[in-house]
């Protein structure tokens, strides 16, 4: 069993966040604070907002207007609001871009193995990046889960009945793809992106045999 992630893995996603936020700072030009001061702001925002209401472009709004209002401590007027709105329309008016060689990877591998795809966020959101990335035909199954902690590989792995040492799950990030789906007995391929979230950072562990590490998604042909 072969396990996907989808945003960053399959298609681009965060840089699209990434120039979203990137407009808002030019569009905010605030007096005294610097980009990288600001960030870390936006940062422990969104990190709040994750843990309280999940993912997807509406808690993203949520979080730019939260650091607009922090910095200038007053509420956002309601053109302000409007004006975010607006920076954010590419979010969710917009074609999918898939990475690389992805379709043609996951038809090949498709032919030999059992397919999974497990993504987190707003299910709406994430079935509609599904649908327009035309690759739901590839998985067996498709999860759509509101985060990715060891209890999702576990029940995953109970629900589909996997053999722990024959499942690999494949993503970009540490936080969610590799560190929990290696607590919960799988094996890990990790592919980096360069603009994967800053939130789902983390270290992992240079001495594991568990995770397969590659710097191309059509590279997993050469190992599966």
């Amino acid at each position: 069993m072969l396990i996907f992630d989808a945003d960053d893995t399959l298609w681009e996603n965060n840089v699209l966040f990434e120039r979203v936020i990137e407009d808002f700072f030019e569009w905010l030009a605030h007096p005294t604070l610097a980009r990288p001061q600001i960030r870390v702001i936006l940062n422990d925002i969104e990190r709040a907002n994750a843990a309280a209401h999940g993912y997807g472009s509406k808690v993203f709004l949520r979080s730019l207007a939260e650091c607009l209002e922090s910095l200038y401590e007053r509420p956002a007027t309601e053109a302000e609001r409007r004006h975010i709105d607006g920076l954010a329309n590419r979010l969710v008016a917009r074609e999918i871009e898939l990475l690389p060689g992805v379709a043609e990877t996951l038809a090949d591998l498709g032919a030999r193995h059992r397919l999974l795809l497990l993504t987190k966020g707003d299910p709406t959101e994430q079935q509609r990046k599904l649908d327009a990335s035309q690759l739901a035909r590839f998985f067996g199954n498709v999860h759509i889960v509101p985060e990715k902690e060891v209890e999702v590989y576990q029940r995953l792995a109970r629900e589909h009945t996997l053999e722990l040492a024959a499942t690999w799950m494949i993503g970009n990030s540490p936080k969610s793809d590799i560190t929990p789906a290696r607590q919960a007995g799988m094996n890990a391929v990790f592919i980096p992106h360069e603009h994967t979230w800053v939130l789902e950072h983390a270290e992992l562990d240079p001495h594991d045999s568990g995770v397969l590490r590659l710097t191309r998604f059509p590279e997993l042909l050469n190992h599966f």
